[in-house]
C-alpha cells in the first residue's frame, strides 16, 4: 500500500505565505498542488485544479514532506544535462588551445577530448566535446585543401599565354 503523507495546517499556511510572493508560475503551481493536498483534497482533485497528473502531485507531496519547500523550486530539482566542469573551467581549458589555433595550428576535437577526459577523470564521447565547443562559441574552420586534379603552375601559365592575345 502506498505511503500517505500528512501535511499539517502550519505547513499549508507556510506554503500559502510563500505563494503570495512567488513570481515563477511553475513553482507557484507546484506549491499550490501541495497546499491543496494539505487542505484536504485528494491528489486527483488538486491535480485537476493545477492541471497536473495525480501521480505528479503525489511526487510533489513526497518531495515536500521529505525535503522541504526548497525542494519544490527549480534550483532544487535535478534534470537535464549535468556538466562536468563549470563554464569558467571549460573556457580555461579552451583558452590553452586558442593561441595555438590563432597561430595556424590545426586543433582536433580528439586532442581537446583527451585533455578534458584527463581533467574530469573519466571517458566522454567525442560528440560531447563538440557540444562543449559549440557552447563556448568555437567553430570548425578547416584550411582549404588543394584540388587533386589541379593543373601545375606551368600548365596554368601556358594556358594564360594562349588566352591572352
Amino acid at each position: 500500500m502506498p505511503k500517505t503523507y500528512i501535511i499539517t495546517e502550519e505547513n499549508t499556511a507556510e506554503i500559502r505565505a510563500k505563494m503570495a510572493n512567488e513570481t515563477n508560475a511553475n513553482l507557484y503551481r507546484r506549491m499550490q498542488a501541495v497546499a491543496l493536498r494539505g487542505e484536504g483534497m485528494s491528489n486527483a482533485e488538486s491535480g485537476a485544479i493545477v492541471k497536473y497528473h495525480e501521480k505528479y502531485v503525489s511526487q510533489l507531496v513526497s518531495l515536500y514532506v521529505n525535503k522541504g519547500l526548497a525542494a519544490l523550486s527549480e534550483e532544487g530539482r535535478k534534470g537535464g544535462n549535468h556538466r562536468n566542469m563549470s563554464a569558467e573551467q571549460e573556457n580555461e581549458l579552451l583558452e590553452g588551445y586558442r593561441q595555438e589555433a590563432e597561430d595556424g595550428k590545426i586543433i582536433t576535437p580528439a586532442e581537446i577530448k583527451a585533455e578534458y577526459d584527463e581533467l574530469i577523470g573519466r571517458e566522454t564521447s567525442e560528440t560531447f566535446i563538440y557540444a562543449v565547443l559549440k557552447r563556448n562559441k568555437w567553430r570548425m574552420v578547416m584550411p582549404r585543401g588543394k584540388h587533386p586534379k589541379k593543373a601545375t603552375e606551368a600548365e596554368i601559365d601556358a594556358s594564360k599565354k594562349l588566352t591572352m592575345k
